[in-house]
């Protein structure tokens, strides 16, 4: 993967290109969802427009046996995403499994889709020996990146925030994309369509664009081709079909039909877990809650193992290898952590004042969150609205692209 092609948050926010993203729905979020990536998509929503996914269908790849607390589940994780900031005004929040059009291009997507494709996935082998617990020795389980792609190709999204860890599930997306492209981009009747389109612009506005579309794959000048990008949008009378068989036509690649996702990098920082030996996860049951009952959380970090090399009151420690420490890290000010470390390597301060530190400083930053959850739970029509209104809109953008879809491939009538 060209990593130079990946594009970082903080240089690209452009409010007309559209953010896909989504989450699982096994259970409430944890400070581990927060700061990996709900504290970004809040940043987000204010500069593009962004859909959040409630990924029921993907919840059931690995908790199938539970089904029926899939719905708890999608309830409580609505009120973590408000209550933390995010906003209906701003983004769509929607319910995978209300659009059936993800579950229909996943199967469309899968007849193209190598079996070695996926098998290098890295975190296929790893959720498998780390899951061990749970029959996960499933096609859902294995194609669960190719619905993935399903979820994001539907909204033709620009941009996917995701972390260094997760670009190979992205880079698949984008081989599935210009794969379908390359197979399905082109149909019979596809320089007659080209032609007709054309002859809408009229004779200048086409005669500019053949002259575009000529020096860009001559001499490959991305200003060509940004040039004839920006002639083609700007011709109001032309369809949403007639536009991407022109995008195509101009770039040499047929009709683009699916949209190739480019990588939006976000900080995503590895959470320790309350057992101080792994990632902060549900499945290992370590985590601390967005809304934490603040009465449970000093008990919580009261448990929580420090640097084992400090036996006693009065030995030194060193906060680099202290699961604690992270917390403060998190929690507190450069300035703040510096002097607890300071006061660690030179016993200062013990383990006990230590954790009673970070278990307040953890209580003070969640209580606006805590307290807007409690209120939000006492209105189940609002959040049901939420969902209602967002998975409407999410229908209509899937539907639409779903349609020229199936018209690429000879299915279905249209």
């Amino acid at each position: 993967m060209n990593k130079g092609k990946n594009i970082h948050m903080l240089d690209t926010l452009k409010a007309t290109q559209r953010v896909v993203s989504g989450q699982r729905t096994t259970g409430a979020c944890h400070i581990g969802h927060y700061f990996g990536v709900l504290k970004n998509w809040i940043e987000l929503q204010h500069h593009y427009e962004c859909w959040f996914m409630l990924a029921d269908l993907h919840a059931l790849t690995t908790h199938y046996q539970e089904p029926w607390t899939l719905k708890e589940h999608v309830f409580e994780q609505v009120i973590d995403w408000l209550s933390c900031g995010l906003d209906p005004k701003s983004c769509q929040i929607f319910l995978q499994s209300e659009i059936q059009e993800h579950a229909e291009l996943a199967s469309l997507l899968g007849m193209i889709t190598p079996l070695s494709w996926l098998e290098r996935v890295p975190t296929y082998k790893e959720q498998l020996h780390q899951l061990q617990d749970r029959e996960i020795h499933t096609y859902g389980f294995l194609g669960y990146p190719v619905l993935m792609s399903a979820d994001i190709c539907l909204y033709r999204a620009n941009f996917v925030p995701v972390g260094e860890d997760q670009l190979p599930h992205l880079e698949l997306t984008r081989e599935l994309v210009r794969k379908f492209n390359h197979l399905f981009g082109t149909n019979p009747q596809y320089q007659s369509i080209v032609n007709e389109a054309l002859d809408k612009m009229g004779r200048h506005q086409k005669k500019t664009l053949l002259d575009l579309k000529k020096t860009y794959q001559e001499t490959g000048s991305k200003d060509q081709l940004e040039t004839a990008k920006t002639l083609i949008s700007s011709q109001a009378h032309l369809s949403h079909h007639d536009r991407e068989y022109l995008l195509g036509f101009v770039e040499g690649a047929g009709r683009m039909i699916l949209v190739e996702p480019q990588a939006l990098l976000t900080p995503t920082p590895k959470i320790c877990g309350l057992d101080g030996n792994r990632k902060m996860s549900k499945s290992y049951g370590n985590v601390l809650n967005l809304r934490e009952n603040p009465k449970e959380i000093p008990f919580k970090i009261k448990n929580m193992p420090t640097d084992p090399a400090r036996i006693r009151r009065t030995d030194p420690g060193e906060p680099t290898v202290c699961p604690v420490f992270t917390y403060h890290a998190l929690y507190r000010s450069k300035e703040d952590c510096a002097d607890i470390a300071q006061q660690c390597r030179t016993a200062a301060i013990g383990c006990v004042d230590c954790k009673n530190l970070v278990a307040q400083a953890i209580i003070d930053f969640h209580a606006p969150i805590y307290e807007k959850g409690l209120s939000l739970k006492n209105h189940p029509s609002y959040i049901y609205d939420v969902i209602r209104q967002g998975s409407k809109a999410a229908k209509e953008v899937a539907a639409e692209q779903m349609k020229m879809i199936k018209e690429s491939l000879c299915i279905g009538f249209n």
